[in-house]
């Protein structure tokens, strides 16, 4: 079986463990923040290292991955010669993602100033873009209560779209926030612009701050929390990605009774009057 989000969904669902508190004690060493256990869960996922011992998971990391990053920096990790991923945690079930200084993201581009010289170099084979896919995690009490894995295609409008109100921005909230006399490290709000993107679905707040709308508003036609009580999985990915997934791994998950698989048409988050076609996954809790 391969390394890729089929997989990763499919062992998240076999595994049947959804505490992040209870999994950091059991399967991590000294990981108490919410926000890095699910990191590490996700990563768990993916590599298939979910029931290993921490040095046995950090083996696993180093063959599976070809890069792991930062706080400051995106992405969060990419798998060798593959994908890449955005881990965001949230509190309320449909908050939206915070997404600091960095515009959304509809593919990992290796020309982005944003992004580190170890992530653009860090593999053997010069890249030029990757896949991205943003995997938001909704917590209660370090019960995890959703994933969403929601393919950037789907998500976010070209860079440029962005691009096009960040940088001039940029400029006028740091010439802003110095003639305030503010010191290092301090902020302040003096407006929004919204509906960034075709879609509508981006903001950003004028003190340098990008934030998306949650996929469960965006496409709450298609993703519904049945059971709060019971944990959630969503997956939202454009159909010709999910038709080169391995056969293997689409059969795991196709001929599961637990999981539904639904093709659906989603607006094109570049132009709203096109529509494209999407894979739906849907998993919850027994």
């Amino acid at each position: 079986m391969a390394n890729n989000i089929l997989s990763a969904i499919h062992n998240i669902v076999s595994f049947g463990k959804y505490n992040l508190k209870n999994y950091a004690s059991t399967y991590l060493i000294r990981i108490n923040a919410v926000g890095e256990q699910l990191e590490f869960y996700v990563k768990d996922a993916i590599t298939n290292s979910l029931k290993f011992s921490q040095n046995k998971k950090e083996e696993n990391y180093s063959k599976v991955f070809s890069y792991l990053g930062n706080q400051n920096n995106p992405p969060d990790m990419i798998i060798k010669d593959s994908d890449a991923f955005e881990i965001k945690k949230i509190e309320g079930q449909k908050s939206s993602l915070a997404l600091n200084s960095s515009p959304p993201k509809n593919k990992l581009l290796s020309k982005d100033i944003r992004i580190t010289k170890a992530c653009r170099n860090c593999e053997s084979n010069k890249w030029v873009e990757k896949d991205l896919f943003y995997v938001i995690g909704h917590t209660n009490k370090g019960e995890l209560k959703y994933l969403f894995f929601m393919h950037g295609v789907c998500y976010a409008a070209d860079h440029s779209v962005y691009d096009k109100i960040h940088i001039p921005i940029k400029k006028e909230v740091g010439s802003i926030i110095e003639s305030l006399g503010l010191q290092k490290g301090e902020t302040v709000e003096i407006g929004k612009v919204k509906r960034v993107d075709p879609l509508g679905v981006t903001e950003l707040r004028i003190r340098g701050m990008w934030q998306i709308q949650n996929p469960l508003r965006t496409y709450e036609d298609f993703c519904k929390i049945e059971d709060k009580d019971k944990f959630h999985l969503f997956a939202l990915i454009k159909k010709d990605k999910y038709d080169i997934f391995p056969k293997e791994d689409k059969n795991n998950l196709e001929k599961n009774s637990n999981i539904t698989m639904k093709d659906i048409k989603i607006k094109d988050p570049n132009n709203p009057a096109k529509l494209i076609e999407a894979k739906l996954i849907t998993f919850k809790e027994v």
